[in-house]
C-alpha cells in the first residue's frame, strides 16, 4: 500500500462509531439473544482458580493476572465454535454500541483531510448543525485539543467527541469558505446508528428498503419505511440485505412478520436439551401480499438469513443474488463481574422448512469469516452450478419447491460477479471512500458555487464538461491505484454525480441514481415484465 493509499482508510464516521472490535465482525458472529449474568465461582474453575493463585503469589515476575484471563477465556471459546466470542470490558461498550441504536457525540461525518479534522457533513438536526457546523469546516481544536497536524486514530478521537449527554465540546473551527476562524459550542447528544439507509421508489409500484444491520432500532425503522412507502403507492418491495452481518434474532422475526400470515413458522430454535422453540407470525403484518424480492450475496449473514430464509421457505417471495454466508448459531450474552461479557452459543436455528444454514466449521479462523477466495476459485461466484450441495440436504418449501441446507441461502436468481476483472475491480472502486474523498475535495475547492446547483444543474456540470472525469483519472492515478477506466466514461461519472449529490443534497439521492445500474435491481425489473 503506497503512502498515498493511506488516508483512504481513515474515514472516520461519527455516526456510525465502533462496529468492529479486535477484529470480530459483530453481525455474523452473533444472533443475540437475553443476557445472563456470570459470576466468577463457576464450577470447573478450581484448577484454573488456583494456578492463577500460584503465579500472583510465587511466580518471580509482576504479571497482570486480568490479561492471563482474558487470554485463558479467549482460548477456551477458540476451542467450541467461531462464534462463541469473548468481550473484555474495555472493548465491550464499544462493541454494543452500534448495536443499540445510538450514541452520545457531536453528530458529523468526518475524515482527517491534509492531518486536519474535516467535516465531510454534519448530521441532520444533530448537535453540531445546530450549533452551525457545516460541511468542508475544519476542527482545530475540541476543549483545548489539538486536532489538526496529528496522526489520530479513531480510537484517540472518539474520546474526545464522544461523551455524556448534555455535556459541551468547545470547539475551535476553520471555514474555508469565509477565510474566517471562529468559535462555537457543541453540546453532546444522543445521535442515531440507523439501521435502515434508505427508503426509496425504484418506480412507481416498487419500493426499496436497505437494510445494514439488525440491531434493537431495526425493526421500528424498517416498519416506519414500510408504512411510508406503502402510502406512496407501492405494490411490490426489495429488501437489501447484501452486506448485512446479521444482529438480533428478534428483529429478523419482526421484519419477516410484516410479510407472512398468521400461524406461519419465520424461525425454529433448538437447545442443548432438544427443547424446540417456534417463532410464528401473525395476523399484524402490513405487506402480507405483494410481491417481494431479497437481495443477498456472500456477506449477508445470521439474521439476514433468518429473514431470507423465512420468505424462501413460506414462497413469500424471490431470493436474488448469490449464496449467503451460512451462519445458523444463536449466542447469548453473558455479563462477567468485572464489566467484560462472553456471547456464547447456545442453539441452533433452522428454517421453516427445516434446513440448518451453518456452514462446516473445522476451520474456526480467519478462513471461516472471509470465504470469498474459496467460492472465487471454485467459480460459485461466477457460475450458479458451481455451487456444491449435498442431495442429503433437500429441503421442500410451503409449495414443494427444492431448497438445500448445509452452508447459507441459495438465491432462487443467481446474479454472479463481474467477470472481468478490470470491470470487478471498477465496480469496488466506484463504491469505495475514494469516490467520497475526491467529490469531497472537489467540492471543498469552490463550495459557493456548487450549493447554488439544483439536481440538474450539478448532472449538466459534471457530464457535459470533460475536466471531472479527466481528474479524477490523475488523482486515482496520484493515489497508486491503477485503473484502466478510459472506456467507463459513463459508468464513472453516474457514480461521481450520485457522491457529489449525497453531500450536496442526501442520502436518498445517491441510491435513486445508482440503483438503475445495479445489477440485481436489473433482474428485479427484468422479472416485473
Amino acid at each position: 500500500m503506497s503512502k498515498h493509499q493511506n488516508k483512504f482508510y481513515i474515514y472516520i464516521p461519527i455516526i456510525i462509531a465502533l462496529s468492529f472490535a479486535g477484529g470480530m465482525l459483530l453481525g455474523s458472529k452473533l444472533d443475540v439473544l437475553q443476557q445472563t449474568n456470570l459470576g466468577s465461582k463457576s464450577a470447573g474453575k478450581l484448577k484454573l482458580n488456583k494456578l492463577l493463585d500460584f503465579i500472583d503469589k510465587e511466580y518471580i515476575d509482576e504479571v497482570n493476572t486480568d490479561s492471563i484471563v482474558d487470554l485463558t477465556v479467549s482460548g477456551i471459546l477458540e476451542n467450541l465454535d467461531p462464534h462463541s466470542i469473548y468481550i473484555p470490558k474495555e472493548q465491550l461498550a464499544a462493541v454494543n454500541e452500534s448495536m443499540e441504536g445510538n450514541f452520545v457525540g457531536i453528530g458529523v461525518n468526518f475524515y482527517m483531510y491534509k492531518d486536519t479534522l474535516t467535516v465531510i457533513k454534519p448530521i441532520p438536526s444533530g448537535p453540531s448543525a445546530k450549533a452551525g457546523i457545516q460541511s468542508g469546516d475544519r476542527i482545530l481544536f475540541a476543549n483545548n485539543k489539538q486536532l489538526f497536524k496529528k496522526k489520530y486514530q479513531s480510537e484517540n478521537l472518539f474520546p474526545i467527541l464522544k461523551g455524556e449527554i448534555d455535556t459541551p465540546v468547545n470547539l475551535v473551527v476553520y471555514r474555508k469558505s469565509e477565510n474566517r476562524k471562529f468559535k462555537v459550542t457543541v453540546v453532546r447528544n444522543l445521535i442515531p446508528v440507523k439501521s435502515i439507509d434508505v427508503a426509496t421508489k425504484i418506480n412507481n409500484k416498487t419500493g426499496y428498503i436497505k437494510v445494514n444491520r439488525f440491531a434493537e432500532t431495526t425493526y421500528s425503522e424498517f416498519h416506519n419505511a414500510l408504512v411510508s412507502l406503502k402510502k406512496q403507492g407501492i405494490k411490490e418491495v426489495i429488501i437489501d440485505l447484501r452486506e448485512n452481518g446479521g444482529g438480533y434474532l428478534e428483529m429478523a422475526v419482526a421484519m419477516a412478520d410484516e410479510f407472512l400470515k398468521d400461524k406461519q413458522v419465520i424461525v425454529k430454535t433448538k437447545n442443548k436439551k432438544g427443547n424446540v422453540d417456534v417463532s410464528y407470525a401473525t395476523s399484524k403484518g402490513i405487506f402480507e401480499t405483494g410481491r417481494v424480492y431479497v437481495l443477498i450475496d456472500e456477506n449477508s449473514a445470521s439474521a439476514s438469513e433468518i429473514f431470507a430464509g423465512a420468505i424462501q421457505d413460506n414462497d413469500r417471495g424471490t431470493i436474488i443474488g448469490r449464496r449467503s454466508f451460512g451462519k445458523g448459531l444463536v449466542q447469548r450474552e453473558m455479563k462477567m463481574n468485572d464489566g467484560s461479557a462472553v456471547r456464547l452459543t447456545i442453539a441452533r436455528y433452522y428454517t421453516p422448512s427445516g434446513r440448518s444454514i451453518q456452514k462446516p466449521y473445522e476451520d474456526k479462523g480467519e478462513k471461516y469469516f472471509n470465504e470469498f477466495e474459496k467460492r472465487f476459485l471454485s467459480g460459485e461466484l461466477y457460475e450458479a452450478d458451481s455451487i456444491k450441495v449435498a442431495d442429503s440436504l433437500k429441503f421442500k418449501t410451503k409449495k414443494g419447491r427444492i431448497v438445500y441446507g448445509g452452508g447459507g441461502i441459495i438465491p432462487d436468481v443467481f446474479v454472479p460477479i463481474e467477470k472481468n476483472h478490470n470491470k470487478e475491480g471498477l465496480e469496488l472502486l466506484l463504491q469505495s471512500e475514494i469516490m467520497s474523498y475526491y467529490a469531497f475535495e472537489k467540492l471543498d475547492e469552490n463550495r459557493a458555487f456548487f450549493s447554488k446547483m439544483n439536481a440538474t444543474q450539478l448532472k449538466n456540470e459534471l457530464f457535459k464538461k470533460d475536466k471531472y472525469f479527466s481528474q479524477f483519472k490523475e488523482y486515482i492515478a496520484s493515489n497508486g491505484l491503477l485503473f484502466n477506466i478510459s472506456n467507463q466514461k459513463e459508468q464513472v461519472l453516474t457514480y461521481l454525480y450520485a457522491e457529489f449529490s449525497k453531500q450536496l443534497f442526501n442520502d436518498t439521492s445517491y441510491y435513486q441514481i445508482v440503483l438503475p445500474k445495479d445489477k440485481m435491481i436489473t433482474k428485479v425489473l427484468e422479472k416485473q415484465k
